[in-house]
Formats: structure tokens, C-alpha cells, sequence
């Protein structure tokens, strides 16, 4: 669906991405995992064809980006990190506007508008609405002409837990429909839970990539760990898992029936993200 070969571009002389090599396959989330300015963003305009001066090949839908006519746009969805609205329409004429732009027919806006809880909210002007609710709309926005694959950066920045939820379940309905979905964030646990791949991006440049189990599975130490009272204190311990069989405190606290509490623990994405780069994801 998408094939990198030997990508680089910068903004002046300097290259900002360089060298850059992957492939993103028909119905993956693959998502682009960095702290600020590491190039995510600058990546996905370079993908949907909005900085054509770069060397080295961009292959979506099989053909070069630079090279792609209108039709590309009718094929693709995006949901940038910033809302770019109408503030004086409504939110139904935001969306009745864009989806004049394509030729091919449109998903119903009121079941767009229901899905994400601003069917009520519809006919409201955009700037009444709270950072939030533009950001649902956004996002409804780039599903509007049912797109093959969708570029979303930060799709739930500025949403409180219940709303993120709602848009996480709205991107893996559309990747059990076949979508490609490319996602662009610095949360480590949207692409933990989302991602079928991820790419640490670091200074422009890709410093790993594989899924995100593998990635813990290949660098993390999961470990136990549990508690106990002593002398009327709480006493907590840890031990790698594969040693669980030669700790003898442990040994000793189940056979007498002691233990507080006992659970395992393994590193996320982000303490992966840490040891593999040395750069935290703020």
C-alpha cells in the first residue's frame, strides 16, 4: 500500500529525514512514535504529497506521491493535530462543504455526527464548540469520503478518556474494513493499544520499528513483584520473572500464606522508547 525507499527532505540545505526506509501494508496501523520535532508531522505531509522537494521514492496506491493527480486525494482521509474549520459555519455545513470536494459518494453526516456525540451539536457554529469537540469533528471529517487510508496526527489530543475511548474504537472499526491507517503520535499508549507496527522516529531518522509487543518482548526484563508484612510494616520486593523459582523469600511468604500482593510487571512502549533512544516522548 506504501513504500518508503531511501527518503530524505529538509527544509533548508540540511536534510530533516534522511535516509528513511519502510513499507505500510493494506488494513495495518502503523504508527510514527517520537517526541516533538523528531519528524512525524513533516512525514505525514510528505506522504499525503504536500512537500513534493524530497529525494528518494514515496509509493502509495503504486504510484510516485509527487506524481499523483486529484484522484489521490479521493482516496485518502486526514486529521491533522491542529483543527482547521470554518469557525462561522456550522458543523454540518464544515462537513457538507468538504464533502462537496469529492466526486464519489459520502458517508451519512448524521450517522458520522451520532457516532461521535455531536449529532445534537450539529447545527451549532464551529466556534462555540470546545477544543475537543472540534477535534471529534476533524476526525469525522477525514472519514467523510470513506477513504483506503487515513493519515491522523494526535487524533486524541485535547479529548478527555471517554471521547479518546470512543475515537480509538472508531479507528480499529475502520482498519477491520481493510483501511491503512497511518497514526502519528507521541501517547505511547494509543500506539500500544492501536498499532500493529510502530517506527521510533528520533531526529528524523527511524531508530526502530517492528510491533509493539515484539519491541518490549526483544528489550524488556518483565519482572514480579510483591509485598509482605514484616515486623508490622509493608514490605514490598521484585525479582525477574525467571527467577521466581530460586527467590526464597518468595518461596517461603506463599508456603506460609503471607503475601500481600503479587503481580508481574513489564515495561511499556514508552520505557522501551527511553532505552532504545535515550529521549523521552515529550
Amino acid at each position: 500500500m506504501i513504500r518508503i525507499n531511501e527518503l530524505s527532505f529538509g527544509y533548508g540545505k540540511k536534510p530533516f529525514i534522511e535516509d528513511m526506509s519502510f513499507s505500510v501494508e493494506k488494513g495495518e496501523i502503523f504508527g510514527f512514535l517520537g517526541p516533538s520535532g523528531a519528524g512525524k508531522s513533516t512525514l505525514q505531509k510528505l506522504l499525503i504529497g504536500l512537500l513534493p522537494g524530497y529525494s528518494g521514492n514515496i509509493r502509495v496506491f503504486g504510484g510516485e506521491v509527487k506524481n499523483h493527480g486529484r484522484d489521490f486525494y479521493e482516496r485518502i482521509g486526514i486529521d491533522f493535530e491542529f483543527p482547521t474549520l470554518y469557525d462561522k459555519l456550522s458543523a454540518r455545513q464544515n462537513l457538507r462543504f468538504f464533502a462537496s470536494l469529492y466526486k464519489n459518494p459520502v458517508r451519512d453526516m448524521d450517522a458520522l455526527f451520532k457516532r461521535v456525540d455531536l449529532l445534537n451539536d450539529a447545527d451549532k457554529k464551529v466556534f462555540e464548540f470546545s477544543k475537543g469537540m472540534k477535534s471529534r469533528l476533524c476526525f469525522i471529517r477525514s472519514l467523510i469520503n470513506n477513504p483506503d487510508i487515513l493519515f491522523l496526527d494526535e487524533p486524541t489530543g485535547g479529548l478527555d478518556p471517554t471521547n479518546a475511548r470512543l475515537v480509538k474504537e472508531m479507528i480499529l472499526e475502520e482498519r477491520a474494513k481493510g483501511k491503512t491507517i497511518i497514526l502519528t503520535t507521541h501517547r505511547m499508549e494509543d500506539a500500544q493499544e492501536m498499532c500493529d507496527r510502530v517506527a521510533f522516529i528520533v531526529s528524523g531518522r527511524i531508530v526502530a520499528l517492528d510491533s509493539p509487543r515484539s519491541l518490549i518482548l526483544k528489550r524488556g526484563a518483565s519482572s514480579l513483584r510483591y509485598s509482605f508484612l514484616e515486623e508490622g510494616l509493608e514490605q514490598a520486593k521484585e525479582c525477574s520473572l525467571h527467577e521466581t523459582g530460586t527467590d526464597e523469600r518468595l518461596s517461603q511468604l506463599i508456603r506460609d500464606g503471607k503475601l500481600l500482593t503479587i503481580h508481574s510487571a513489564e515495561p511499556n512502549l514508552g520505557d522501551i522508547f527511553m532505552e532504545v533512544t535515550g529521549r523521552s516522548l515529550v
